[in-house]
């Protein structure tokens, strides 16, 4: 006798909503790094104040941040595959945590290993766990035809965290000190981003629905394979022991090494610099938070380009971006200037910030399927320890020199670097972005939609 047919499984209240959830979860994401990532880079406020207070050398200041990094990118792997096994919302709960008293126990340090365990380690490895390298590992499987525009989007949520949060808790500086400072952060991290991603999942697949929202799971899977440029590539089920085993790879780790370095390098030291230079403490902090902020048309409207043209150009874009970044910053030693000041701030954020838009998406479509966790977590190792190298070797080259010019000098061919690595990485040999894929025939052997 044949089984009764099973009841149909309710459809959950993800699918009910009039609209795609996905972008519910973009707009958690926006708020997610908005904080997050601020939590971050508000270091280069705190840099100032605390170096004074406690003579401290700027080496040795600086390499708290490096060291955040450093140990960011020890546990990578294992974010990895926590991601792989456990999903983002676990992982961003567990970052609240780590950032959050990470900034309050930065309150009652007096020795620097203190600062190396707070400000360094638990901000920077807490930080990891809910910011662009665990968002960029979940956010692709709910965006494929708009995978870059929709990641930028998310990740534009840097600069308004930034425009509104840096200037405000320098404010709070200037009149109550950085501990201040840092107690209003951190109960901002604890209270804020808490209760929103308990709603943050992995798939679309997991709540009923399908990436794009699309209504019909064959037009979702006709899509994919006009995509594919190598399908023999594409057939390997890609392990971390495969990938290793690739130039693709480390060309990857090579790109994402170079522009971590040139990114952070600029971003710890440059309210310091500012200010040496000629420009008052609250210009520095605006410029910095400027970088952000104007960043946001930048990952969006790139990110989307990329999502047209390929990503390859625009990652060479971003890498430009951060080469006319110090090239200003160079010119920017004859004297204080505000037409430069707007170049270093534009060029930084609007082009060199678009390649956060691009990260999870370039890996994807080289190494998608069930261990892209792992695999990205990996790579992000190299992006993490540019982090840490670039501050740190940045403040030590001042040490010696005196002066930034040869730190500039270094960081400027990383940017370079990076720039080029993208090319050999060439994610668009292995897929092709919506763009082009759209211009393409479909496959004979699948339904087109």
């Amino acid at each position: 006798m044949p089984s009764p047919p099973l009841p149909a499984r309710p459809a959950s209240f993800a699918a009910r909503l009039p609209f795609f959830f996905g972008w519910v979860i973009i707009a958690i994401a926006f708020l997610t790094v908005a904080v997050s990532v601020t939590t971050r880079t508000a270091f280069s406020l705190m840099f100032p104040p605390i170096v004074d207070e406690f003579g401290w050398d700027r080496g040795l200041a600086a390499g708290a941040f490096s060291f955040g990094f450093l140990v960011s990118a020890v546990i990578s792997p294992v974010v990895g595959r926590t991601m792989d096994r456990r999903g983002p919302r676990f992982l961003i709960e567990i970052g609240i945590v780590l950032t959050a008293a990470g900034l309050l126990g930065a309150t009652v340090i007096d020795s620097p290993w203190q600062l190396y365990a707070t400000l360094g380690v638990l901000v920077g490895a807490g930080a990891n766990c809910m910011s662009f390298s665990v968002q960029s590992q979940y956010l692709p499987n709910w965006f494929v035809r708009r995978r870059a525009l929709a990641t930028g989007l998310a990740f534009s949520g840097v600069g308004v965290g930034a425009i509104l949060i840096l200037p405000w808790l320098q404010t709070i500086i200037l009149k109550d000190g950085w501990r201040s400072a840092c107690w209003a952060l951190g109960l901002m991290t604890l209270f804020v981003l808490m209760p929103i991603n308990l709603f943050v999942t992995k798939r679309p697949q997991d709540l009923g629905l399908l990436p794009d929202g699309a209504k019909e799971a064959g037009t979702a899977a006709a899509r994919r394979a006009a995509a594919i440029v190598d399908p023999h590539w594409v057939a390997i089920e890609w392990t971390v022991a495969r990938a290793v085993r690739t130039q693709r790879f480390w060309w990857l780790c090579i790109g994402f090494f170079s522009t971590g370095y040139a990114w952070y390098a600029v971003q710890v030291h440059q309210t310091k610099y500012l200010v040496e230079i000629g420009f008052g403490p609250m210009q520095a902090a605006w410029a910095l938070g400027f970088v952000a902020m104007v960043g946001i048309p930048g990952q969006i409207l790139l990110g989307g380009l990329s999502d047209r043209i390929g990503r390859e150009v625009v990652w060479t874009i971003a890498g430009a971006g951060f080469v006319i970044c110090y090239a200003a910053l160079l010119a920017l030693g004859a004297g204080p200037s505000e037409p430069l000041l707007y170049l270093m701030v534009l060029s930084q954020g609007v082009l060199g910030y678009s390649f956060t838009s691009l990260m999870g998406s370039v890996v994807a479509e080289i190494f998608d399927g069930p261990h892209f966790g792992s695999i990205f977590s990996i790579i992000m190792v190299s992006l993490l320890a540019g982090g840490a190298a670039g501050p740190w070797i940045t403040g030590v080259l001042y040490d010696y020199e005196g002066a930034y010019r040869l730190a500039f000098i270094v960081a400027l061919g990383f940017s370079v670097l990076g720039a080029a690595s993208i090319w050999f990485a060439s994610p668009g040999k292995v897929r092709m972005v919506a763009g082009r894929a759209e211009t393409q025939p479909p496959p004979p052997s699948h339904g087109g939609g």
